[in-house]
């Protein structure tokens, strides 16, 4: 494919300053689209502006609130068309590609070679990073997306443990129904409703079946018993939640929890950023536990750069780059943002108990071929196939829809998309 020439040279100047230290420190101007606005986000988003313009840089911020990035993305579509795209934008799994293949994304391989990411990064993870062998991203951190959050308080009132298997979800959540508490706290929004679908799936199929129906879309896993039984869960789960669920932001359902107006969400550790700015404790006032499955499904946020015009900007990209895989800045984060660091070498002594599961986890993911990428927030399949999971979710959440029809629509919705 043809790409500007641009996109994968470094001016002379910061070439020269990046053979001359190994961590970039200049200015340079960056337009940064996210969708971090909740309150655990933007203080993380605010570390990351902060630390920019410490540097001398002049930080122009772009944030785009709802649908998990999915109104952001329309607005980089329409950008990029325009042809004003931002400098860098929080973008990943294959969109990263995607974007790339269209010639619309700029490299930042001799930051990455003068500063070893190759060396620091899980090689699962630094692939995704690059586009024909170069690096095209930053990544900021690692989300762990199964994780039940729990009020203890709550769960003490009907003497009962965070669920180790749906099973006793279930008959945790009958207690909990029968003392007056509503069980789940939940958000109407269809990545929400996908997010807990790829829990549950995770959890009655294991690793080995999320991986063939949500990664690698095979179709006999996913016209399979086990996929009638994920949304005959679901099913279950739609009645555990409370009736003014529908369109609820995931922050707002964090707060139910951490409010005591509910007991378990199902949500990444992004949630997690919501209780520290709450200034609740872990293990104390809330408690954070993975999901039934013994696997570990992965979210990453990177910073794509695009090709812009302006030594300033293009400047720009190569100093955010440095500093975003700073181990300073990645520690500085991740203890902000509620996700763990992108890079294996930075110390977790300063993280909670979370966090450290988490890293465990992660660990002994690797080790046993258990670590998966969410089909949810966009880190296994393209956009296309992804809101084909959405849309037959969704509609399954919220209607009568039995599990049998919605397994049958979802493998005529996967096949059209494929």
């Amino acid at each position: 494919m043809m790409r500007s020439a641009r996109g994968f040279l470094l001016s002379a100047g910061v070439a020269m300053m990046l053979a001359g230290t190994s961590h970039v420190h200049a200015g340079g101007t960056v337009e940064v689209l996210h969708w971090w606005t909740s309150g655990g986000e933007a203080r993380a988003v605010g570390e990351l502006k902060q630390s920019f313009e410490d540097q001398g840089g002049t930080w122009i911020d772009s944030p785009i609130a709802g649908g998990g990035g999915d109104a952001a993305m329309t607005a980089l579509r329409a950008r990029v068309v325009a042809g004003n795209p931002p400098t860098a934008v929080q973008l990943k799994g294959p969109g990263i590609q995607e974007w790339a293949v269209e010639g619309a994304v700029a490299d930042v391989e001799d930051v990455a070679a003068a500063e070893g990411w190759d060396d620091v990064l899980p090689p699962a993870l630094a692939e995704i990073m690059k586009f024909d062998g170069k690096y095209v991203a930053a990544p900021v951190n690692i989300h762990r997306v199964d994780w039940i959050w729990a009020n203890p308080e709550l769960l003490a009132q009907v003497d009962a443990d965070v669920p180790t298997s749906w099973d006793e979800f279930n008959t945790t959540a009958e207690k909990l129904m029968e003392a007056g508490i509503t069980p789940l706290a939940h958000g109407g929004q269809p990545w929400q409703d996908a997010t807990v679908f790829e829990v549950v799936a995770l959890g009655l199929g294991g690793a080995d079946f999320f991986r063939a129906a949500l990664v690698e879309l095979d179709m006999d896993a996913l016209n399979s018993d086990t996929m009638i039984q994920v949304f005959d869960q679901m099913r279950k789960m739609r009645s555990y939640v409370d009736p003014g669920f529908s369109g609820r932001d995931w922050n707002l359902a964090t707060s139910m929890v951490m409010n005591g107006e509910a007991a378990f969400q199902i949500m990444g550790d992004w949630a997690k950023g919501e209780f520290l700015a709450g200034g609740k404790v872990p293990g104390e006032d809330f408690l954070c536990a993975p999901a039934p499955g013994n696997a570990f499904i992965l979210n990453s946020d990177s910073f794509v750069m695009f090709n812009v015009r302006g030594d300033d900007r293009i400047e720009g990209q190569q100093v955010l780059a440095s500093l975003i895989m700073s181990p300073e800045f990645q520690e500085t984060f991740n203890l902000a943002k509620g996700s763990i660091p992108a890079r294996v070498d930075v110390s977790l002594d300063a993280f909670d108990i979370c966090a450290q599961r988490s890293h465990d986890d992660l660990t002994a993911a690797i080790a046993a071929d258990t670590l998966v990428p969410s089909m949810a927030h966009e880190m296994a399949v393209s956009r296309s196939v992804r809101g084909e999971f959405l849309d037959v979710v969704t509609e399954h959440f919220n209607s009568d829809m039995s599990s049998q029809e919605a397994v049958d629509r979802l493998v005529a919705a996967i096949q059209r998309a494929m």
